[in-house]
């Protein structure tokens, strides 16, 4: 029959690897209680930055498009002042030649 001690040495071997399981288990359910919420930082952090690099593209593509609309009223605008002067320089000739031809009219008939 095995002495006693060396069944109450088994007991205690036992009872501290019993101890020893336990400890590596909390700290197993510790590690992975924080890689969770790690992970849910990490992605948290990932949406925001997300986010936020959407808005700044907006922005910059909302000014870009303002930009655009700037110069196109721009050259809208210089394109219909060229023609005004278009227009005013063409008012002097027409009315010359009506003029002229009202007068070759006027001595046909005279």
């Amino acid at each position: 029959m095995p002495d006693q001690k060396v069944l109450r040495q088994i007991k205690e071997s036992e009872a501290e690897a019993d101890e020893i399981i336990e400890e590596a288990r909390e700290e197993a359910d510790k590690i992975r209680t924080e890689a969770r919420e790690e992970a849910e930082q990490i992605r948290t952090e990932a949406r925001e930055d997300a986010q936020s690099e959407a808005e700044t593209r907006i922005e910059e593509a909302r000014e870009e498009i303002e930009d655009r609309r700037q110069e196109i009223i721009e050259e809208g605008e210089q394109s219909r002042e060229n023609f005004q002067e278009q227009v005013d320089e063409n008012v002097d000739d027409v009315i010359e030649f009506v003029l002229d031809e009202f007068r070759e009219e006027i001595h046909a008939q005279t």
